[in-house]
């Protein structure tokens, strides 16, 4: 491997091939410091130079044919090589699930990883969310949190007992805004359940003094923020609990499993029972209990998965630099959350369309769907629109402006890790030109 770079200011020149194998796949932080860059550091590249690498690297990978259809997500994969002798373990032991060594391996690694105190594995988020409700108490009453999310949880909360009561959102994050939270805690407010959507935290601080206020647990929703930061530490840190989502469409996945982050033994331990009906001993349980525990084939996966993570999420911001470029000055478009800085983790990449741009956003929908990618209007409609939940008197639209209009106005367009730059290209022309 050969590199010739003129780096003195000027864009980066390189006068050699590189080829990069899949099983090699290289973070950002570890291809530039391969690079010789005349001693310039890591946060010196230019923005020329690492445009060029992030094409040179995309390319290299397995990745989406040009002309295949485009969905708005594809799951990351690990080798099956580092899969195949965790399976031979599972088959020599016999041991499937109920907490086996797998997902106690996979607890500990995540904890680490994440930089959190503890963590509960479980068989997916939904149900993570609803043991986290009900650990803290929440089994009746009011819960407020965002119309402008995936329906599961509002389900949740019903599912625990109580009932969801909608506040609107940000225009600049989409997260809940503290003020409208404020302004419907009432004596049957149980608890506050928002979400960092589309991996964006949300205002923790406003939301966590709204808590303190009021005596009201805070339970994140962070199925998108897998590694997401704020101020310098983990953003599951914040509230009572936070829940992950390991879903195949998200960044980290098990295929199909969720957790829940909690700060003290005592909760895990709890939060543990209650996954497991509620057994404390074999022969004891103390508390109503389901069956929510992930099996060990999904913690193999997971811990496969964990070995390449940094590597996904080098790729995924990849991705979001590329769009970020190419769209960042179009009339009509607003790029919801193009940043790539440390803390991100480019879940998504949401755009919202308004009437300056050269076609509605529905019409762009299609636009895409002509030429065979499939973007998604993610989140339309809102959960307060929805049968279960259109009845309540917070699903009424005049008390959520900002959130409605986010939902008339949001497209996501394909993103994943090993989305080609040519394919990507494909999807950046159609949004341009229409």
């Amino acid at each position: 491997m050969r590199f010739c770079l003129i780096s003195c200011g000027t864009p980066c020149v390189i006068t050699a091939a590189l080829k990069i194998p899949s099983q090699f796949w290289w973070s950002d932080r570890q291809l530039y410091a391969k690079l010789p860059l005349g001693g310039g550091r890591l946060n010196k590249v230019s923005a020329v130079n690492r445009a060029i690498l992030d094409d040179i690297v995309a390319s290299s990978d397995q990745a989406v044919d040009t002309q295949d259809p485009i969905y708005v997500t594809r799951p990351s994969l690990p080798p099956l090589d580092d899969v195949l002798p965790l399976l031979e373990g599972l088959w020599d032991t016999r041991i499937l699930t109920n907490r086996g060594p797998l997902l106690r391996r996979l607890e500990s690694e995540l904890c680490d990883y994440l930089g959190v105190a503890h963590i509960s594995l479980l068989a997916n988020a939904t149900q993570a969310l609803v043991l986290a409700l009900r650990h803290a108490g929440i089994t009746s009453g009011e819960v407020i949190t965002t119309p402008f999310t995936f329906v599961a949880t509002a389900h949740a909360i019903q599912l625990a007992g109580a009932t969801p009561v909608f506040a609107d959102i940000s225009p600049d994050t989409l997260n809940l805004d503290p003020d409208a939270v404020a302004s419907l805690i009432n004596d049957k407010t149980r608890a506050i359940l928002p979400v960092h959507t589309f991996g964006t935290p949300c205002d923790t601080r406003a939301l966590s003094k709204l808590g303190r206020a009021h005596d009201l647990p805070l339970i994140y929703d962070a199925a998108h923020a897998f590694g997401v930061q704020q101020d310098g530490t983990s953003v599951l840190r914040h509230g009572k609990m936070s829940v992950l989502s390991f879903h195949a469409t998200k960044v980290f996945n098990t295929f199909e499993g969720g957790a829940i982050v909690s700060n003290t033994l005592a909760d895990k331990e709890a939060i543990d029972r209650m996954a497991n009906f509620g057994f404390e001993t074999a022969e004891a349980v103390d508390c109503l209990g389901t069956n929510a525990k992930m099996h060990e084939l999904s913690a193999a996966i997971g811990l496969a998965q964990l070995r390449h993570i940094d590597d996904v999420l080098a790729a995924r911001a990849r991705v979001t630099r590329r769009y970020a470029r190419r769209l960042a000055n179009v009339p009509g478009l607003r790029l919801v959350c193009p940043d790539t800085g440390v803390g991100r983790n480019s879940y998504a990449f949401p755009v919202l369309v308004d009437e300056t741009y050269h076609l509605n956003r529905d019409a762009l929908c299609d636009r895409l769907a002509s030429e065979n990618i499939f973007a998604r209007r993610y989140f339309y409609p809102l959960v307060s629109d929805l049968g279960p939940y259109q009845h309540l008197p917070s699903a009424d639209a005049a008390g959520l402006p900002v959130a409605r209009q986010a939902a008339e106005q949001v497209i996501c367009l394909p993103h994943f890790h090993d989305l080609q730059p040519s394919a990507q290209d494909r999807i950046i022309d159609i949004v341009l030109n229409g």
